[in-house]
Parts: C-alpha cells; sequence; structure tokens
C-alpha cells in the first residue's frame, strides 16, 4: 500500500506545472511591453459545472515607468454590469510580479517565465447582494506581440468554483490612458 501510495505521489508530482516549464518558450512575455497603452479584452465564464454563466469585453490602458505600471480596465458584462479594476503593479528583474486592485484582498503575486505568467490572488466578488472572497489562478500566454490567452480558475474553500477564459489583444502601445483613466474614477466613485 505505501508503494502504490508513493508511486502516486510521485505520478502527480511529476505531471504538475510550474510557470518555470515555459521559460524557454517565445516570444517572451513583458508586461511593460503588452499591457502598455490600450487593449480590448473578450471573455467568457464558467460556473464549476462547466456552463457558460456570463460573457465579457474589456477595455485596458497601461502605463510603465522603471518597472512599476498601472493598469486600468473596464468591463462590460452580459448582465449589463459594468465594473472597473485599477491593478498597481511591480514587476522586478527576475520577473516576479506583485499587484494590488481596489477588490483584490492583499497583494497579488506570480512569477514570468518566457512567453507565461502564473499568478494567485484573492478577489473580492459581488455575490447574491453581498460579496464573496474567491482566490483566482491565473495563467497568461503570450501567443503573439498583440495577442495573450488567459485562463483563470476560481476556488473556494480548495475547491473551484467557475473557470474563465480570456482572449487580451494589444490595440494601440502608444495610446495615451487619460479618457479610461477618468472612466475607472468616475466608477469607483460610484461605490
Amino acid at each position: 500500500m505505501r508503494i502504490a501510495l508513493l508511486a502516486a505521489t510521485l505520478l502527480l508530482t511529476a505531471c504538475s506545472k510550474t510557470v518555470l516549464d515555459y521559460r524557454q518558450q517565445t516570444p517572451v512575455l513583458k508586461l511593460d511591453e503588452f499591457f502598455a497603452g490600450s487593449g480590448r479584452a473578450y471573455g467568457v465564464l464558467h460556473d464549476w459545472r462547466g456552463r457558460q454563466t456570463l460573457r465579457f469585453t474589456a477595455d485596458l490602458c497601461g502605463e510603465w515607468q522603471q518597472g512599476r505600471g498601472d493598469l486600468y480596465e473596464v468591463f462590460y458584462f452580459s448582465d449589463g454590469r459594468i465594473e472597473q479594476r485599477h491593478w498597481r503593479l511591480q514587476q522586478d528583474s527576475s520577473g516576479k510580479i506583485s499587484g494590488t486592485a481596489g477588490d483584490v484582498v492583499g497583494e497579488a503575486s506570480g512569477q514570468l517565465a518566457g512567453n507565461a505568467l502564473y499568478w494567485q490572488y484573492v478577489l473580492r466578488i459581488p455575490y447574491d447582494g453581498s460579496t464573496l472572497d474567491v482566490t483566482v489562478k491565473d495563467w497568461l500566454y503570450l501567443i503573439d506581440p498583440q495577442n495573450l490567452i488567459n485562463r483563470t480558475t476560481m476556488h473556494k474553500f480548495g475547491l473551484k468554483v467557475a473557470e474563465l477564459t480570456l482572449s487580451i489583444q494589444q490595440t494601440d502601445s502608444s495610446a495615451d490612458c487619460t479618457p479610461l483613466k477618468q472612466q475607472v474614477a468616475e466608477l469607483a466613485a460610484k461605490l
């Protein structure tokens, strides 16, 4: 029995992936390049059973200076909701990423390697007239210099409660973020 348990543990460990598995993949994802200027995102949210529950689009705009960035996001959901997020991001020379946002509990942290970013954080989401804190595990993969795929799982009490698939396209790397920054501020003021 011990041998079978050990074999199962080794098999599961060997199958687990880390972001470092992608360090040789190209093109190399650099957040300060991909999330510079304006972007557009399209996403679908599925519940724990795999059923589509929401669709959304999002406008994004990022500004970076010396490893620090502000990423402004406005989401338009299929149920009529409009939400905003303002990420304050930091990237060091080793590829470690950290960030905060108004609906993130504590700090998000992760690691870049090759064409991928893995990061994790606790997100406070609206739920049934209140809020719910879920652990978010985000995998981002750069496809080409203007396109990125984001695969996210959301967990509560260690169980997967939702999955998100998101496509992000950089539309203008030199865009002025002022209009979206103002929209984010106006939406945040209504909370």
